[in-house]
């Protein structure tokens, strides 16, 4: 056992963090000695920085030769209140932010100040731009984002005195808001780039949702069928029934709908890949008769059904058009029908702060989309006569599916790169899978499969 490993061991807390913060410290010396000042580690011979916690009281003098803009970000930092951030700055110094209360520990390595300047003018989208351009690394990006999702009133504090950087991100969503013409585009942004970029990580049903972990539930694909399964049970979908889905994505839950249960399914998407892909694997199982996939915008449906499922696909509607994805829910059910809806939502404490802005994933990953609240849900199912009447939870088990994809992404990379992706997109989608799973760890956001039902 080498003496770093025993240096984990012995540490309080110590991890694979704690492992990779002394090896960069030892690699930094080495390259700074013996002009900065440090702590002889004298068991290994060698030199590393001192580490310097920073306070709020405290910034402007320990930190004092660094750019107004660099103190004034780690100022912000140093608010911290539920965890701690180790941050090794471009000179060598190892700084510590936080404590104040116990919560998770993160560690980043810098490499240009300019860091700050996205920081303090774009709050997590500045965070999330200077990772794509590798001004920064971490050894663990879903704990450096859980820290933040955990402590998300400072992001809120440094966007509140930028009202035109907001307005600015407000105009952007705006233009990408979900017109027929518009959904089309974003989703061709996100879904078109290639059926084989999504089958080399996910499960071999193609099912980009999350899953649902049941006891003794031994791999990934197990899980979608568990979240299938329930979706149905929950609808009392019933052979013979004419079911929609709503978003039907690669076909799976259509697949599994006709199969299963002998349902009869149209299937409804925008994306053409998708459809292509789907019609072949329904054609491949044998279910032509049951199943039609159909390139149709959800609004232009006009056949009436016994049931509608519709599985991650509100996320993309945006606030403008929730109106009518509730409205057709309403029109193109029979009376006494079910929807059952899979939404990702995020708590009705911080709905009226997040619609107001653009975050991460509007502006890089999902333009024109926006997340209800279940308080917002359950009012659009009163307002539009398809009242809530029962719901699952399992949040925690999206974070489980977002964890499973990202190792899987980092291990089909290789494979990728022939395809023609840089090392910018790759750095895009571990961010985006991370920031997911960060997200539903700190349960500001969570994942729900709520029905809704007609009157008779």
């Amino acid at each position: 056992m080498t003496i770093l490993e025993l240096y984990c061991l012995r540490r309080p807390g110590g991890s694979r963090t704690a492992l990779w913060s002394i090896e960069r410290r030892i690699r930094v010396k080495s390259a700074h000695a013996p002009n900065s000042d440090a702590e002889p580690y004298h068991s290994m011979g060698l030199y590393m920085p001192a580490l310097i916690s920073v306070t709020p009281d405290n910034v402007e003098t320990v930190l004092s030769d660094l750019p107004r803009m660099v103190r004034l970000a780690l100022g912000f930092g140093s608010r911290l209140r539920r965890g701690t951030l180790e941050v090794t700055l471009p000179d060598g110094r190892i700084i510590r932010l936080g404590g104040l209360e116990p919560g998770p520990s993160a560690a980043m390595t810098l490499y240009h100040f300019g860091f700050a300047s996205r920081l303090l003018n774009g709050g997590d989208i500045g965070i999330a731009e200077a990772y794509l351009n590798g001004e920064w690394d971490t050894p663990d990006l879903t704990q450096f984002l859980y820290l933040f999702c955990v402590n998300h009133d400072l992001i809120q504090a440094m966007l509140g005195d930028k009202p035109l950087i907001r307005f600015v991100q407000i105009v952007r969503h705006w233009f990408n808001r979900n017109t027929r013409r518009q959904a089309r585009r974003n989703i061709y942004a996100h879904y078109d780039i290639g059926n084989a970029f999504y089958s080399a990580w996910l499960d071999p049903s193609m099912t980009y949702s999350s899953a649902l972990f049941e006891d003794h539930t031994p791999d990934l694909a197990a899980a979608q069928n568990n979240k299938y399964h329930r979706l149905a049970e929950a609808i009392d979908l019933q052979p013979g029934q004419k079911l929609l889905e709503i978003g039907c994505g690669w076909g799976g839950f259509a697949e599994y709908a006709a199969k299963t249960f002998g349902a009869k399914v149209v299937g409804l998407t925008i994306s053409k890949e998708q459809r292509d892909f789907a019609q072949a694997r329904i054609q491949k199982a044998g279910l032509s008769e049951q199943v039609e996939i159909r390139l149709r915008d959800y609004r232009d449906e006009r056949d009436r059904y016994d049931r509608i499922a519709s599985i991650e696909m509100i996320e993309a509607v945006g606030e403008q058009f929730w109106p009518k994805y509730f409205s057709q829910l309403r029109d193109r059910l029979l009376p006494g029908g079910l929807a059952g809806i899979q939404a990702i939502t995020i708590q009705d404490s911080l709905f009226h702060t997040y619609r107001r802005e653009v975050d991460f994933i509007q502006r890089y990953v999902f333009p024109g989309g926006m997340l209800p609240s279940p308080q917002v849900l359950k009012s659009l199912g009163e307002r539009f006569g398809v009242p809530v009447i029962r719901e699952r939870i399992f949040g925690q088990d999206y974070a489980k599916t977002l964890a499973i994809w990202r190792s899987n992404f980092r291990a089909a990379w290789p494979n990728l790169t022939p395809s023609g992706f840089d090392d910018r997109f790759r750095r895009l989608w571990e961010y985006y899978l991370a920031y997911c799973e960060a997200g539903f760890l700190s349960g500001n956001i969570d994942v729900r499969q709520v029905v809704f039902a007609k009157s008779k």
